[in-house]
């Protein structure tokens, strides 16, 4: 499979998810599982378009294809087990440098991440769950910030929950719409600008400062 072949996978998840249904039945539960598990706790997989496959898993619930309850159960489980695992490869990269002299580490910056953590840290893992990309780093930065892990546990369930029953339901009664599926790649391309740009403009805006207040 080459690049564009991917991407294009990626854009028609409708007609990928389609022919995963014809070729491997119930076996498609597992690929399902196995997606949403390695974008939420792998860095490295964070194009995944794990949005755009909840959407469309419960259109196909609706349609008899799927099971709805099994399903969310199942993505539920991969989405915390993803983070829970992302969180604990951050966390022992997070040990390693706070007690290892780097010249090129700022321990200070570190300690005001960790800080910032035990005091929003709840409202970031729950909303980074809806923000593509932000969504797999959270769970790092939280490990490598030494947030508890009790109180990550807490908003990563929380998160995991809301993200996957608002997503598999709302595809569950709306994605059937042939207004809506005859133009998903279009809702998906903008959900995907409306959640990315303002975070990517709001990093700018930041920069901008920190430049002028060098300057």
């Amino acid at each position: 499979m080459d690049l564009m072949q991917f991407f294009d996978m990626i854009l028609h998840v409708d007609k990928t998810l389609g022919m995963l249904l014809a070729q491997y039945g119930v076996y498609v539960y597992a690929v399902l599982f196995a997606i949403i598990f390695c974008e939420t706790g792998l860095v490295v997989l964070f194009f995944f378009p794990g949005d755009t496959l909840l959407f469309i898993a419960g259109a196909f619930c609706a349609t008899g294809q799927m099971n709805y309850p099994l399903l969310m159960a199942l993505l539920v489980t991969a989405a915390v087990t993803g983070n829970t695992l992302n969180y604990h490869i951050g966390e022992a990269i997070g040990q390693r440098v706070f007690t290892h002299d780097y010249r090129w580490l700022n321990k200070d910056a570190l300690r005001r991440t960790h800080e910032f953590f035990e005091k929003h840290g709840g409202k970031t893992i729950i909303l980074a769950r809806f923000v593509p990309v932000v969504r797999t780093f959270a769970p790092f930065v939280a490990g490598v910030s030494d947030m508890t892990h009790t109180r990550f546990q807490l908003y990563n369930i929380t998160g995991a929950v809301l993200w996957v029953v608002s997503l598999v339901t709302a595809g569950y009664f709306f994605g059937n719409i042939p207004m809506v599926r005859d133009h998903l790649t279009t809702i998906v391309l903008i959900g995907v600008a409306v959640a990315v740009v303002p975070v990517v403009l709001g990093g700018l805006w930041k920069f901008s400062r920190k430049l002028m207040r060098r300057g």
